[in-house]
């Protein structure tokens, strides 16, 4: 799991055997990058940045929860229970104001309230639910369910599956292609 801050100044990787965030910073001088190590929760995996840039969230597979990084401050700033048995993606909606964490083993979509850090509802998705891509308009979350051969279509106004699109063996990762 990787994520790149805008203009590409730091760079963010889960590291999932040694319960940690690597925090990889561009600097003037020889060396180019400093790296900070910050623990988190066992097993992180499932990350990204605030739109706004000022946080950092990691769901933790291996304890069920979510550790807050405050970016400023280069350290965890909460940690929030969540109940997932084995989660595996972590993203923001556009405008922040919501977190969606995939729940491998539950098959589900756990939806969290950014500012209240508060769990909103938790939608089927189907087994093994994964990766997660957000529509840039921020309307519709698309779940894969890896062992089912199909993506969820997540309504995120309603917080209910609104339908779903078959494919291949093992749907997970996804990405917005342009022109």
């Amino acid at each position: 799991m990787l994520v790149l801050a805008k203009g590409v100044s730091t760079i963010y990787t889960a590291n999932i055997a040694s319960n940690s965030i690597s925090m990889i910073e561009r600097v003037p001088g020889p060396e180019g990058w400093k790296e900070t190590v910050i623990p988190v929760g066992k097993g992180p995996e499932g990350c990204d940045l605030s739109p706004d840039g000022k946080e950092f969230w990691t769901a933790n597979s291996g304890d069920g929860t979510v550790s807050i990084i405050d970016v400023p401050g280069k350290k965890v700033a909460r940690v929030i229970e969540i109940g997932t048995k084995r989660s595996n993606r972590l993203k923001f909606t556009p405008d922040g104001k919501q977190v969606l964490v995939s729940d491998l083993n539950a098959g589900e979509l756990v939806v969290l309230d950014a500012a209240s850090r508060r769990l909103t509802k938790r939608v089927t998705i189907g087994k093994s639910a994964a990766g997660i891509l957000v529509a840039p308009d921020g309307s519709k979350a698309y779940v894969a369910a890896t062992a089912d051969g199909k993506v969820a279509i997540v309504d995120l106004k309603t917080l209910a599956v609104a339908g779903e699109i078959t494919t291949g063996r093992g749907p997970d990762g996804m990405a917005w292609v342009g022109r």
